[in-house]
């Protein structure tokens, strides 16, 4: 792929790439601050118990969270003048408050206890850890709402080496952090994982922020034709894509408990829990192809497309060299700590993440697509039918195929991802944009 500028085309490869890497990097090194909290935990006593906490809690803690990370994408469609930024400020700071006091409900009252004994299936040896663990996540929430809105505003200027930048940051403290604790022997319960997982994201927000209100100061206050200034105008955009995240992230729970009914539960979900970590770590680097999508499809929908098959290739091949050589197994057993048949577990989990790294660029694709059109509606209908499909594959592997431990958990996710794959590619092939003046109009008012 040449990635110098084509005299033909409005957009050149090269500023889509250099948009695009520092985004991509960025994600991946998430992912890495993921593998730096299991394998940490991986070096304890009881690593499948450990584990096994701290992964049900992070299932708990993510349908909250997922709140705050539709910030991001609301803060850099929106955001143009201070006034806009008031105003998804404010939207912002009340979506924050609400997840607080719903989650310290959760953690402090007797609901915490019977959502995780009867809806995720924990035993009553591991519901002390796991809400130990959830107690200390519930306040990660705050930080990653805070770095959202900020990282909207940098990458809507362009400036997503920022993005890079607060992720080195984040990962180094939390290594250093990690090698004090296991050096201390220190690693004996879940909770330690959620500690360094709240450092490092206080570490990533403080940066973003920094980055954030500099670029803030920039701003004219009130664009010309611009028209969000209120929380309403924030909302009728947010609202969808808060539904249809709210729809999506049951998949992650429903996986996590289904797996802990499963023959050897705590070592299905723990195997399952490291898989997901690894696909997300070459996964990760295409999770913002949605952003190349808003940002330049209207400029050059050919160059975008043919930079995203490119891109969205890379996930998937390297997952292969995971999962068909010596690779995969070095990088559990030596690197991940892991060993006997955990590590069995997790290696036929990945296997079956192949399908679910092919089609999961072309859905954030896709999703980039639908918000491009400000009809966010449209995820909320896709992904609902990817959870319905996702919970039918996990009840029918349960029943037929239970013996496969967390390895249920990956085929039945990517079938799901398929099915949403399928839906949005339907809608937005046999409904054009210009078949909805209504849409348009929407558009309009969001784009000013």
């Amino acid at each position: 792929m040449n990635l110098h500028s084509d005299s033909k085309n409005l957009l050149s490869y090269r500023t889509v790439f250099w948009f695009f890497l520092p985004l991509g990097f960025s994600a991946s090194l998430v992912t890495f601050s993921h593998l730096i909290i299991n394998s940490t935990l991986a070096r304890a006593p009881d690593p499948a118990f450990v584990i096994a906490s701290y992964s049900i809690a992070m299932s708990l803690f993510t349908i909250f969270e997922k709140a705050a990370f539709v910030i991001r994408p609301t803060s850099a469609k929106l955001i143009r003048d201070k006034a806009s930024y008031r105003a998804v400020s404010k939207v912002s700071i009340y979506v924050l408050l609400i997840i607080l006091f719903l989650s310290l409900i959760i953690a402090y009252s007797f609901i915490g206890k019977w959502i995780l004994m009867y809806i995720f299936g924990v035993n009553s040896e591991l519901l002390t850890s796991t809400l130990d663990a959830y107690r200390i996540l519930l306040f990660v929430t705050i930080f990653s709402g805070i770095r959202c809105l900020f990282q909207g505003i940098i990458i809507n200027n362009l400036r997503t080496k920022w993005m890079t930048i607060s992720m080195v940051f984040r990962l180094l403290v939390m290594a250093v952090l990690a090698y004090i604790l296991v050096t201390q022997d220190l690693v004996h319960h879940g909770y330690i994982g959620s500690i360094i997982f709240l450092v490092g994201m206080a570490i990533e927000a403080l940066v973003s922020t920094l980055e954030g209100l500099h670029l803030i100061k920039q701003l004219p206050e009130k664009k010309e034709d611009h028209t969000i200034q209120k929380s309403s105008h924030v909302l009728s955009f947010y609202r969808p894509l808060l539904l249809a995240s709210f729809i999506a992230v049951l998949i992650q729970p429903s996986i996590n408990v289904t797996l802990g009914w499963s023959e050897k539960g705590e070592v299905a979900v723990a195997s399952y829990a490291v898989a997901w970590a690894v696909t997300q770590l070459f996964l990760s680097f295409t999770s913002y192809m949605h952003q190349i999508v808003m940002n330049f499809y209207r400029k050059d929908s050919t160059v975008v497309i043919r930079f995203a098959i490119y891109a969205n290739m890379i996930p998937s091949l390297f997952l292969c060299l995971i999962v068909f050589t010596p690779l995969g197994t070095v990088l559990l057993q030596n690197i991940m700590g892991l060993s006997g048949e955990l590590l069995q577990e997790s290696l036929s989990a990945l296997t079956f993440f192949l399908l679910f790294a092919l089609i999961f660029p072309w859905v954030d694709f896709l999703h980039g697509m639908v918000m491009n059109r400000a009809e966010t509606r449209i995820m909320a209908f896709s992904q609902t039918g990817n959870v319905i499909v996702t919970l039918g594959m996990l009840v029918m592997m349960f029943y037929y195929f239970s013996p496969l431990g967390g390895a249920i958990g990956s085929i039945a996710i990517s079938i799901g991802l398929l099915a949403e794959l399928i839906i949005l590619t339907i809608i937005l092939k046999y409904k054009p944009e210009k078949s909805s003046s209504k849409a348009n109009t929407r558009r309009r008012k969001v784009e000013g």
